[in-house]
């Protein structure tokens, strides 16, 4: 079956199985290599992407599905090799360990903030709720979404303090995960 996507503004045309799913498509055909595979099942979150704006789970939609659709990974996100708020966040706050699901995070905050700039903190939880981190306890996640809102005070930096790495250890240098790129 024959598709054509825009993906991260550029249009690919490719001759696929009819089953084949988007998070494959795009990690396969596109060769974009952020988005992850974690459960197919909708379950983790860690496939989100944005399909004409809307974040969905690439792993329950065809790419046949998904002909004809714009789609943006996090690797779209970046603009004249600058990082998107949400990817700055990221890393100014320290939003990942493993990095696994970072990607769908990022996607995730980018679709909340288009619809809700301003959020709560309860606001950001809810919203990821269906976006899964094993290693975080979502503490620095949220703190990067409400940065990337401007829902933390520069002035006040202890308003969610960080807690760095998994038992205080020194969060390292993220930037080549929040931009989809794969670390050296």
């Amino acid at each position: 079956m024959k598709v054509n996507l825009t993906v991260n503004g550029k249009d690919i045309t490719a001759d696929v199985e009819d089953r084949m799913l988007l998070v494959h498509f795009l990690r396969d055909v596109a060769d974009l290599t952020a988005t992850n595979v974690g459960c197919d099942t909708t379950s983790c979150g860690a496939c989100t992407v944005l399909l004409d704006g809307e974040s969905v789970k690439s792993c329950t939609v065809l790419a046949a599905q998904a002909s004809g659709h714009e789609i943006t990974t996090l690797e779209g996100l970046a603009r004249d090799g600058t990082m998107h708020p949400v990817q700055r966040a990221f890393h100014e706050q320290h939003g990942l360990q493993c990095g696994f699901c970072t990607p769908g995070m990022v996607m995730a905050i980018v679709s909340l903030l288009r619809e809700n700039p301003h959020p709560t903190e309860e606001q950001v939880r809810t919203g990821l709720e269906g976006n899964l981190c094993r290693c975080t306890g979502y503490h620095n996640i949220v703190r990067a979404a409400l940065a990337a809102a401007g829902g933390l005070e520069e002035s006040s930096p202890q308003a969610m303090p960080s807690r760095g790495g998994l038992g205080g250890s020194p969060p390292r240098d993220s930037t080549a995960e929040v931009r989809g790129e794969v670390p050296a």
